[in-house]
């Protein structure tokens, strides 16, 4: 058994235990405004009624088209920004309003790796003021010994040497400031990170050293990620579970190996039939989906897939679909999905 099927056995082995994240009826709305006294006027439905749990231990994939608010559910699980409804559990606790020092508090446990290395970290700082800033805000060293020290070992962590201590983000590449940001994330010894596409930045060899080593730490320390990303093949190696996302509905969720070999959601199967095989020859299951992805300001009634989806009937412009079980460990917000 390869290290990658021995993680992903072992992680499996934690399925059943209580989930680390509970994710409710998650909505998160931004007011569009407009006129002489900047009313507003309408607003963008990021997320709509999410529901979906994130087990410990394991990697959750979320995957989608731009703009479908992969990004936007990942930073309101974490509390970067604040849900407009619903509810976010955190190891057993509503974490939906906690303010204050319990808020500061709950920041060491969850963390959150940027996609662009070259924004997420400040051209002004070195790199160990940057490491060692969430150690300083958490008071977690009484020594400035102490948490110089702890840097080293998080860049020794990373696969980076102690003596880079010094040097400016603008002095390293893109793979290595990807590095500085997940040590980062590491300082405070969180339980859950949100991985929001970490490796989309980085060039395809760059991005398997990335992979790998999220892959090892998640072993070691036995982290929990949201792995955020657009590209299906990554997810499917570094995933245990897959959700899938499309304008702000979760519309299938499942094990990795079940939802690449038997997917159920007419979204899922044509984002799926667009993953580049190594013979250009082979065009046979494209399934190509007609016109564009509606509008989150007005999105459609019903399924909001209907306009696109090669099945969909009547039904499908009124009623909303749900997720229902279409298979072991295995979801689908689909009126007309058939289970297996």
């Amino acid at each position: 058994m390869t290290s990658v099927e021995t993680q992903k056995s072992n992680s499996t082995a934690t399925d059943k235990a209580t989930p680390l994240i509970q994710v409710k009826d998650l909505m998160k709305s931004f007011p569009i405004k407009g006129g002489l006294f900047g009313r507003e006027v309408a607003s963008v439905k990021a997320v709509q009624g999410v529901n979906l749990e994130i087990r410990r231990g394991e990697t959750l994939g979320l995957v989608g088209e731009s703009g479908c608010g992969k990004s936007t559910l990942g930073r309101c699980v974490i509390r970067l920004i604040e849900p407009t409804a619903g509810n976010i559990i955190f190891n057993g606790k509503d974490i939906t309003n906690t303010t204050g020092e319990d808020l500061r508090t709950l920041r060491r446990k969850m963390q959150i790796i940027f996609q662009d290395p070259y924004a997420s970290l400040n051209p002004r700082m070195t790199v160990g003021s940057i490491i060692a800033e969430p150690l300083e805000i958490h008071n977690l060293f009484d020594s400035k010994k102490d948490r110089e020290d702890r840097v080293k070992q998080l860049l020794e962590t990373v696969g980076l040497r102690p003596e880079h201590i010094n040097r400016y983000p603008h002095e390293f590449s893109g793979g290595q400031r990807q590095r500085i940001g997940i040590a980062r994330a590491l300082a405070v010894d969180p339980e859950f990170i949100v991985c929001d596409e970490p490796v989309s930045a980085l060039d395809v060899s760059i991005q398997a050293q990335v992979i790998n080593l999220l892959m090892d730490l998640q072993q070691k320390l036995g982290l929990t990620y949201l792995f955020i990303a657009h590209d299906l093949k990554v997810v499917e190696h570094i995933s245990n579970r897959v959700a899938v996302m499309y304008l702000g509905r979760v519309v299938e969720i499942a094990e990795s190996e079940e939802l690449y070999r038997h997917p159920t959601h007419p979204y899922t199967k044509a984002l799926l039939s667009a993953i580049p095989v190594p013979n250009p020859k082979r065009h046979e299951g494209r399934i190509i989906l007609t016109g564009d992805v509606p509008s989150p300001i007005r999105p459609p009634t019903g399924c909001h897939f209907h306009p696109r989806c090669p099945i969909a009937k009547d039904i499908c412009k009124t009623d909303v679909p749900n997720l229902k079980v279409t298979g072991p460990d295995h979801m689908t917000s689909c009126l007309l999905a058939e289970s297996r």
